[in-house]
């Protein structure tokens, strides 16, 4: 699984979650086997927004094609367009590392954001 962090730093899997998901400065990627082990980790930054927002993240991140994108919170209009793009999302308040995130959303303890359902811490 391929799975996308806003992070604050880049800093690998032990990268800061970043509080915003648009506006962190880098994106973690992290790629996993079936059984939620890291197999690769990369660090890219953040192209950043420009007149589109959060539209704009929300291309940016498409574009690194993941399977499924936590964040700390989202607002109503990004989570709809990740729904629609059929991308899972999931909120996590609580981690303050990529590798604390990833070992929650394999033992199911994160909530799975819908279009309906944003959080924003």
């Amino acid at each position: 699984m391929r799975i996308v962090v806003p992070t604050g730093e880049n800093n690998g899997y032990l990268s800061k979650m970043g509080a915003h998901f648009g506006k962190a400065p880098f994106y973690t990627i992290i790629t996993t086997d079936d059984n939620g082990e890291i197999v690769d980790v990369e660090g890219v930054q953040n192209p950043g927004h420009n007149a589109n927002a959060c539209g704009n993240a929300v291309a940016n991140i498409l574009a690194l094609n993941p399977d499924a994108l936590i964040v700390v919170g989202i607002g109503q209009s990004p989570a709809e367009g990740f729904a629609k793009a059929g991308l899972s999302v999931y909120a996590d308040r609580d981690s303050i590392t990529v590798e604390e995130s990833i070992k929650k959303l394999y033992n199911n303890q994160l909530q799975k954001i819908t279009s309906g359902t944003c959080s924003i811490k």
